[in-house]
């Protein structure tokens, strides 16, 4: 009999948090400009540690930390993730800020408290109803394990390691048309001026 009165209570809580979840997104709209509430980041960390699968979570990283394997994962991070996560992890990015949810803070202890397992199971099969996609083969993915390495070690990236990165940085449509602007402007230029062996013609008036 207790047992079904505290199952009927959690009942009638829930219904009430969805109840006044459900008018808060009636009267705020589902813009993915808002800031997700205290509850939704809750419920969101949760499931997303639930969703991985217990024998996934106690896997180890095959790749041991080394200089060389930090700077391929670092290299593959700036070309494939940093567009939404940003080179150093911060996730302030205009696609990263833009997100619903937002792309998190990986320095921070809500990713590295996460097993080594985890991220890999994260990186590897994506988050469903967000903005992370499944990358790599479906069968196991060096690319992934060497990725976690390096998330690993993003809260002692150093700012020398950010602007070596930049250089690997994919360019945004906006950022192609531009540079393909300048190199057209470029072009033109140089097509106009003369070349090394050009001699001006020399127009002399005939006396009569």
């Amino acid at each position: 009999m207790k047992n079904a009165k505290v199952l009927l209570l959690v009942v009638l809580a829930a219904a009430a948090v969805m109840a006044v979840a459900g008018r808060a997104l009636l009267h705020r709209g589902l813009s993915a400009r808002d800031q997700p509430s205290a509850v939704e980041a809750h419920v969101a960390q949760t499931v997303r540690r639930l969703a991985v699968p217990s024998n996934a979570k106690n896997e180890k990283n095959p790749f041991p930390p080394s200089p060389e394997l930090l700077l391929e994962a670092r290299d593959h991070f700036a070309d494939h993730c940093s567009l939404c996560h940003a080179n150093n992890g911060s996730g302030n990015t205009e696609i990263g800020r833009n997100l619903y949810p937002k792309a998190p803070d990986m320095r921070l202890p809500q990713t590295q408290d996460l097993t080594d397992g985890e991220i890999y199971y994260t990186i590897h099969n994506g988050i469903r109803l967000t903005g992370m996609p499944a990358w790599g083969a479906e069968e196991k993915d060096d690319d992934s394990w060497k990725l976690v390495l390096f998330i690993r070690h993003l809260p002692q990236l150093s700012p020398a390691e950010e602007g070596q990165m930049e250089a690997l940085n994919p360019k945004t449509p906006a950022e192609q048309q531009e540079e393909q602007q300048e190199q057209e402007f470029l072009n033109q230029d140089r097509s106009s001026k003369p070349g090394p062996n050009h001699r001006p013609i020399k127009i002399t008036e005939e006396k009569p």
